[in-house]
């Protein structure tokens, strides 16, 4: 829905009705005494998507609390490795840049997110075959990471604080908290509750889907008494498929729709240097942050991967980490104002950028998959080594002992 939200955007906004597409994203509304005169494009990506970054924050709860994240030993390797993922894209970025000797840096942040849903579908499709482990790495990875692009947004992308409004929000989210963890989920107490803790978000300067974050984190994640799933697992059922599905279509229909005609044709998108260094930093700079990274972490500072894991296996699984698109898309708007020539090259750099990491990370998925099927040769499963599509793996080791 996503791709399909953005390849209509795409299309329209180079059609012979681009103007119709351009007027309908730049169409102000809101009540101008609130200051939220926003355009129809800005509603989309600091309104709606606060409901998709409300889902996320569920997520990390979940994962911080009974997921990947609640035992720092096993999820330490993948940690390090989603900070590794972030430096290696600037490196890359700052590298092209420098060489095209341009000097507009303001993208670096562009390509450092990885898009969660995009990646575990990936690997999913086309890493049969390899160890449950590396699922758990490239969640435990993709969360840290979305953790860690929340933060760049909080800190990179705010010129103005005002604290009257930001306590003022911050008092309201502990309300919204205070009330979840009471079990007190009526949607006519805690949407007004949340509308309001956004609006004073955005009063305060910081870019408002924060609030959004915050609110999830703040769900809790433990059953208690006679419940039979967690309150994260309830809310998240409940807005997934609005997130998923009318949410994030609707941000990548006015974040995508990028007018390549009128900007020197797709060519010149192709061989700007900012979209070159966009574009390649999502899937090589990825590659190079967390399979470098992981490298140094395993073979200098004896850290260990998970269960019949391997650096290859990490290769291929870092190579899918590069696909950003929604973070990315949002990243892109914030770091280059709507008028800005390099704006749409941004943007249609990291969906270029996407596609690629997800093309060469579905053929590296696929060649490791059948290496180690051929390593491994006949022999029985272990219970506990499981493929990512369910069925018994063979140990490698086990094959090698029997070799």
């Amino acid at each position: 829905m996503l791709l399909l939200g953005a390849a209509i955007a795409l299309f329209w906004a180079n059609s012979p009705w681009r103007d119709a597409y351009a007027s309908l994203s730049n169409t102000v509304i809101g009540p101008e005494a609130l200051h939220l005169d926003l355009t129809i494009g800005t509603w989309a990506a600091d309104g709606l998507l606060a409901i998709f970054f409300f889902v996320v924050g569920l997520e990390l709860k979940t994962e911080f609390v009974t997921g990947s994240l609640r035992d720092i030993k096993q999820a330490l390797v993948p940690m390090l490795a989603a900070v590794c993922g972030m430096v290696g894209p600037i490196l890359v970025y700052v590298a092209v840049v420098a060489a095209s000797g341009t000097g507009v840096y303001d993208g670096w942040a562009i390509p450092v997110a990885t898009d969660i849903a995009f990646a575990l579908a990936v690997l999913g499709l086309f890493g049969k075959g390899l160890p449950l482990a590396a699922r758990t790495f490239l969640l435990t990875l993709a969360v840290v990471d979305d953790l860690l692009g929340i933060t760049v947004i909080a800190i990179f992308f705010t010129d103005e604080i005002s604290f009257l409004w930001l306590g003022a929000s911050f008092a309201l989210i502990a309300v919204f908290a205070v009330l979840v963890n009471k079990r007190i989920t009526h949607w006519w107490i805690l949407w007004p509750i949340a509308l309001i803790a956004w609006t004073a978000m955005h009063e305060a300067g910081v870019h408002a889907t924060i609030a959004g974050v915050l609110m999830g984190l703040s769900v809790p994640a433990l059953t208690r008494g006679v419940e039979k799933r967690p309150l994260t697992e309830v809310l998240g059922g409940r807005f997934e498929f609005w997130s998923a599905g009318i949410v994030l279509p609707i941000f990548a229909f006015f974040a995508a729709g990028v007018n390549v005609i009128d900007s020197g044709g797709f060519g010149a998108m192709l061989t700007n240097p900012v979209a070159i260094a966009i574009y390649l930093a999502l899937p090589f700079g990825k590659f190079l942050g967390i399979w470098g990274g992981t490298a140094l972490l395993t073979s200098v500072f004896r850290l260990r991967l998970g269960k019949g894991l391997h650096l290859a296996d990490i290769a291929a699984v870092s190579l899918v980490a590069g696909v950003g698109f929604t973070v990315s898309l949002l990243i892109a708007s914030l770091s280059f104002a709507p008028d800005d020539p390099y704006s749409g090259y941004a943007r249609v750099a990291v969906i270029l950028g996407s596609v690629l990491a997800s093309v060469l990370g579905a053929i590296a998925l696929r060649l490791r998959a059948r290496t180690r099927h051929a390593e491994a040769g006949e022999g029985d499963a272990t219970a506990d080594d499981v493929r990512l599509d369910g069925r018994p793996n063979i140990d490698e080791q086990g094959a090698d002992d029997r070799a």
